[in-house]
């Protein structure tokens, strides 16, 4: 068997560290004798590529770098991305990137940034009005979330509010932190196979669980058929999230 992932936009989209989730899927592969290759999607990439792709994930950015990204979706890589993804194509999409799945970001000065429509929500930066969402976030995952162990845990640092649609469910609700706006205890979202969340992190690296899930739904959509994957010696990444529950009493 074999994946390929797509990296969208990595010189451009990976402020705060979320590079460190395709290391994870990629090795979380190799250990399962999974052969995974790791497709870069940048501005000259050409479409095709991203076509070929079986698992996508985009990381967060400042609004100058997210402005950027956005364009050449807008213009070129968009139509194809929204494709893959109402076609089961796995997607993780983090901060900035989970901002521009949804109809638009409104930041705190200048033009509203449009996004792809692809989740139903918006996000609005209101400047100086509401303190920055920084510190850590610990969820409890939604009853549709693909029977995963209820728990995420991560580290958000976001000025943009997300308010979502009734086209799109939440990932989970807020146990400690603000998630998607710091008011509906809403965080991040889910639409078919794809994943929007304002974890960083990586958010991959204290929940083994969510990373293979994605690796899972992508090897099924691929495969045409139920993949149960080889278990792993997690005990050090189970040890890093139960820590962080621990610390915050949850």
């Amino acid at each position: 068997m074999k994946l390929i992932i797509g990296w969208l936009y990595p010189d451009l989209m990976s402020t705060y560290g979320d590079r460190g989730n395709i290391i994870i899927l990629k090795k979380r592969c190799v250990w399962r004798d999974i052969e995974c290759e790791i497709k870069t999607i940048t501005l000259e990439t050409p479409v095709d590529d991203l076509k070929k792709c079986d698992l996508v994930s985009m990381g967060g950015a400042q609004d100058r770098q997210q402005k950027i990204a956005s364009d050449d979706l807008r213009e070129n890589k968009g139509p194809v991305l929204k494709e893959m993804i109402e076609n089961g194509i796995p997607g993780l999409f983090v901060c900035a990137a989970y901002q521009f799945m949804g109809h638009y970001y409104r930041p705190a000065e200048g033009e509203d940034i449009k996004g792809l429509g692809i989740f139903d929500l918006y996000t609005q930066h209101f400047g100086k009005d509401k303190p920055r969402c920084i510190g850590d976030l610990v969820i409890q995952l939604n009853n549709e979330s693909h029977g995963l162990k209820n728990t995420l845990v991560g580290f958000e640092n976001h000025g943009g509010r997300t308010y979502l649609g009734r086209k799109v469910k939440p990932l989970g609700k807020v146990l400690y932190g603000f998630g998607n706006n710091g008011e509906d205890k809403t965080e991040g979202a889910i639409y078919k196979n794809a994943f929007g969340s304002y974890s960083h992190g990586p958010l991959l690296s204290k929940n083994p669980h969510f990373a293979d899930l994605l690796i899972r739904l992508a090897l099924q959509r691929k495969y045409a058929k139920d993949t149960k994957l080889q278990e792993l010696n997690d005990t050090i990444e189970w040890q890093a999230h139960n820590f962080i529950l621990s610390r915050l009493h949850i």
